[in-house]
């Protein structure tokens, strides 16, 4: 595949707090972006292991080749240098004028106004590196101020924010703002009437405020379908959904803020401070990983993030893996759910997971997962593939997608376990899935998959049969479809007809 051109990034860090933790946080050269990390969890007994992560600014640098440019302060090296190059890193350093720590009076931090600089920011890598836009990378609170950009500040402008923002990537955001599993709602009311440290920002009001184009705004305030989570694509000047992606945690465990407490309100279904379904924009880009809020097993210093970063805004073609016609077994009280994890060759971490065990799988039924015609479909994971990434001397990218279904049992409303074999599924296999490039660099990559079940002996040893090329079954240029056979042991299961489809086009 053809190399995918560099843009500038800014790095956008979130939530600091009250004035302790603003002036705390001015005081790091790059917001936390910097900030490494020597665990990893690995293998399904959670043990922790030591594995040193040197930082995605580090790792940007070491692997893309990205230019740190500070000399003193990036305002100051932006002031006296009439060009920079487009692969260079910058931190939006929104909190600098919040801090007290300079000897002069700090400004009340408005997100809003954090916005607002940063397309003052972006606006200037773009005249002096001459990129058509930047990628904006975010953690948390970051996405919300990239979102206002997006939504709101551009478009009050009349511009399109493509023609300022390549790719949004963000860390743990609290897209749909951030939710309590304890006290009933009192605790959402009482943050967002009080605002203490700002933290309103994280309500739904405030929410409607920056993320609505004064020309669309109520004066009544949010309607009572509105989800803050959406990213609207029939509003002038909508940024395409396509290029986001939303990295979701599901560790609430290691989130030790508060000594706990705030795992402990937000619930299980998190990361510690996000709760899972309000961390991603619908109908963007998504990966779950088993990654806390932040911390030693946070989402920004961790590999996991690492390689889903990489693979989007470098990346040379997406994949999507659906479940395709599919038909349930008519069982009364029963609840179908699918578990997926997807490795890569190479890799000592998961790239995405969503398993019952981390409260996120994923929910199967034939009458909510129907497309318009009518064919039931189910997405299992979308990721990117970097031609250039291929480990080993095969000369392809291998992958795994591992799909368990499981079944549980209701009997009069209560789960049912007469028959239930704790975390055993009734159906379990891998897809491996090699994939390698021809001599054209802008052609489709050539693609191989098999099951494990009829793989003999280990997953490292197989190589596959050069005739067993995967077809094209889409006549359409660009876009590459095959529909694999699920083993017959999926049958009784899922039906005869059931398929996974793969689904592959170019990226840039």
């Amino acid at each position: 595949m053809a190399p995918v051109a560099k843009l500038p990034i800014v790095y956008v860090r979130g939530y600091a707090g009250n004035t302790a933790g603003i002036d705390k946080a001015v005081t790091d050269p790059f917001y936390g972006f910097n900030e490494g990390s020597t665990h990893i969890r690995i293998g399904a007994d959670d043990e922790p292991s030591f594995y040193q992560f040197e930082s995605p600014l580090l790792r940007l640098h070491l692997d893309e080749g990205y230019h740190i440019l500070v000399d003193g302060g990036q305002e100051l090296y932006l002031a006296t240098h009439d060009t920079i190059p487009p692969d260079s890193i910058w931190i939006h350093r929104f909190y600098d004028t919040s801090a007290t720590t300079w000897g002069v009076g700090p400004r009340e931090f408005r997100l809003e106004t954090a916005a607002q600089d940063l397309l003052t920011l972006i606006e200037t890598l773009k005249e002096k590196s001459g990129a058509p836009g930047v990628h904006l990378v975010a953690h948390s609170m970051g996405g919300l101020v990239c979102r206002c950009l997006i939504q709101k500040i551009i478009p009050d402008l009349g511009h399109d924010p493509a023609d300022y923002v390549g790719k949004l990537f963000t860390y743990g955001t609290p897209h749909g703002g951030i939710a309590f599993d304890v006290g009933f709602g009192v605790l959402e009311r009482l943050r967002d009437v009080t605002g203490i440290n700002g933290a309103d920002i994280f309500g739904p009001e405030r929410m409607y405020q920056y993320l609505t184009p004064k020309a669309l705004t109520d004066p009544d305030g949010p309607p009572q379908s509105w989800d803050a989570r959406a990213m609207p694509p029939d509003r002038p000047f909508a940024f395409p959904l396509g290029r986001v992606f939303c990295l979701i945690g599901t560790d609430p465990t290691d989130y030790e803020v508060a000594h706990g407490l705030s795992s402990a309100t937000v619930g299980p279904r998190s990361d510690g401070l996000v709760q899972i379904d309000n961390a991603y924009v619908p109908g963007a880009h998504q990966a779950h990983v088993h990654r806390s809020h932040s911390g030693s097993y946070g989402l920004v210093n961790s590999e996991e993030g690492y390689q889903n970063l990489r693979r989007f805004l470098f990346g040379d073609c997406e994949v999507a893996a659906e479940l395709v016609h599919f038909h349930l077994p008519e069982r009364d009280n029963t609840t179908w759910q699918a578990e997926v994890r997807l490795s890569v060759r190479g890799l000592q971490i998961v790239n995405h997971e969503r398993t019952s065990a981390q409260w996120c799988p994923i929910q199967l039924s034939e009458s909510t997962t129907g497309t318009a015609d009518g064919e039931t479909c189910v997405p299992l994971v979308d990721t990117f593939l970097n031609s250039g990434l291929r480990t080993g001397d095969s000369g392809t990218m291998r992958y795994a997608l591992h799909l368990r279904i499981l079944s549980l049992h209701r009997h009069d409303g209560l789960l049912s376990f007469n028959d239930h074999l704790e975390q055993t599924a009734d159906f379990d296999d891998i897809l491996v899935v090699d994939v390698g490039g021809g001599d054209d660099p802008a052609a489709m990559p050539v693609l191989r998959a098999t099951w494990n079940s009829t793989i003999k002996g280990p997953i490292s040893d197989y190589r596959p049969d050069g005739g067993s090329n995967l077809g094209d079954e889409n006549p359409a240029e660009g876009v590459w479809v095959h529909h694999i056979e699920l083993p017959a042991t999926a049958a009784p299961i899922l039906g005869e007809e059931a398929r996974i489809r793969l689904t592959v086009t170019p990226w840039d």
